[in-house]
Parts: C-alpha cells; structure tokens; sequence
C-alpha cells in the first residue's frame, strides 16, 4: 500500500476480540451496535420514532440491561415486553434485521466463547417479543432462519452423547414458530 492510497478494510489489523465481558467492554457493545441500529434504513426509523431526544436516557439503560444479563449484575430493572409492545409497524423482518445486526456486532467484538453468552439470550428475547408479537403460529423469515442456520445449524441427529437437544433443533436456543419450509399441519 502506497502513501497515497486508501486503506481498505483488507488492509486494515483486526481489532483484538475480547475473550471475557466485562461492564467497559460491554458498554462499547452496546453503543457501537445502536450506532449501527440508527444508521440501519429499516431499524433507524422504527427506534428514533420512539426514542428521538432519548438515546443519552436508554443507552445507559441497555448497558445495564446487558451487563445484567451477561455478567449477572441483576442491576435491570424493566419488563422487556412492555417496553417494546408500543413500537407500531414491527414486522417479523425488524427482528431478523436486529439479530443480525446484533450478533454481527457481538461476533467482531467477542472470542466465540464470550460471544455466546450474549447470543443466546439475544435469541430467546427476539423469540419472546415475536411471540408475544405475532402469536405462536407466526413464520420465522427466511433471513432470521438463515442467520440461525449460520449461527448453528441445525443436526441430522443425535450424534454427540451429550447433545440432549431434539433432532433437528438449533442451538443455543429452542425457536419456536414455523420457518417458510414448514409444511401446514
């Protein structure tokens, strides 16, 4: 690379991943992937409708709210559901947009080991909102179902003697609902 030349994110060292959360790192988890959220042209507008003028009050609070979860602070207090039911025009593609951003966010910043700690209870709230959202019926989108199947994909079998999980089913956590392939019973 010449002096005059751009670098190119090729060109560029990786940052060092974290191999533990800590509150400090945490808090640059959460600012940097609501950064992404309000950039994002399908998320940005959905969050600034409701937290324009608000972002310095909820930053702070998602920072708990993670900390609490990851590192068992037990600081949060907040009930996930009510605060997210007065959000109008969320579609199940909102949630697939979020988790991919987030996970994306958690797998450049974390060691796999960390980063697990924040990707299933990433899964299980998404899950919990849709369906609460959508009811129990609701189709899991292609794109949230393809970011599952990358996340881990799903075994043909109960192969290693540990794996206690049915036949079929995802890690880290059970998804419930029907994906496009599922047939009508």
């Amino acid at each position: 690379m010449n002096s005059t030349s751009i670098p190119q994110p090729s060109d560029l060292p990786s940052p060092a991943r974290y191999a533990e959360p800590t509150e400090a790192n945490i808090r640059e988890l959460v600012y940097a992937f609501y950064g992404r959220v309000r950039a994002d042209a399908l998320l940005g507008p959905v969050f600034d409708a409701v937290l324009a003028g608000r972002w310095d009050d909820h930053l702070p609070k998602m920072c708990i709210f993670w900390g609490s979860l990851v590192l068992g602070a037990k600081q949060y207090r907040g009930n996930v559901q009510q605060a997210h039911a007065p959000l109008e025009g969320v579609e199940p593609r909102h949630f697939s947009r979020w988790l991919h951003l987030f996970l994306d966010t958690v797998e450049n910043r974390y060691e796999p080991a960390a980063a697990v700690r924040f990707m299933e209870p990433a899964l299980r709230i998404a899950q919990s909102l849709q369906l609460s959202r959508f009811g129990w019926d609701y189709v899991v989108p292609p794109e949230q179902q393809a970011l599952l199947d990358l996340i881990a994909p799903k075994r043909g079998g109960r192969d290693d003697a540990h794996d206690a999980r049915p036949r079929g089913e995802p890690f880290p956590a059970k998804i419930i609902g029907r994906s496009a392939n599922d047939s009508e019973s």
